[in-house]
């Protein structure tokens, strides 16, 4: 039997999931952060979140030699926001962005649903990824609606709620 990695992804993509900047400063106390949508809390006591980051990311390096990094979770007016951190080059996907700097040393997106400030935990293998565990330190969120992604493609709720 054979297994399609294209028709795995299209069932995974069938799980609607919020998007999320994910961020750390590099070794220089440069920037860097990317979007992902590979976010789940782990724990309440002790608090704890976790991400997915590809093995192949140019940010991966950073992210592992990182005291912490810091969660934004995006709002729906945020899609552009997105897609920048998605797909502009490293270098200038902080550009005119002011973020404020976290408890761990972690740039937090300015108007985010959400964020959270974490300390690294542990950090272990997932196959072609990564799987990094947050303590998380400090959290914040605002009324509004989330940015959705859903089977390849931004989504809205359709009863509005937010």
């Amino acid at each position: 039997m054979s297994f399609d990695k294209r028709a795995f992804r299209d069932t995974l993509g069938c799980f609607a999931t919020g998007v999320c900047i994910v961020s750390a400063t590099d070794k220089e106390g440069r920037p860097v952060g990317l979007t992902v949508n590979s976010f789940t809390s782990v724990s309440l006591d002790p608090p704890l979140v976790l991400f997915c980051l590809d093995n192949r990311s140019e940010s991966l390096a950073a992210f592992l030699g990182a005291p912490g990094f810091a969660l934004s979770i995006l709002s729906a007016d945020q899609q552009a926001l997105s897609n920048r951190f998605a797909r502009d080059p490293a270098a200038s996907r902080w550009d005119g962005v002011d973020a404020v700097t976290g408890k761990a040393g972690a740039p937090l997106i300015p108007g985010a649903l959400a964020v959270l400030d974490c300390a690294m935990h542990a950090i272990h293998p997932g196959g072609d990824h990564t799987i990094l565990v947050g303590h998380v330190l400090g959290y914040a969120n605002q009324p509004g609606a989330p940015l959705l992604y859903y089977r390849g493609g931004y989504a809205a709720l359709e009863n509005g709620r937010g």
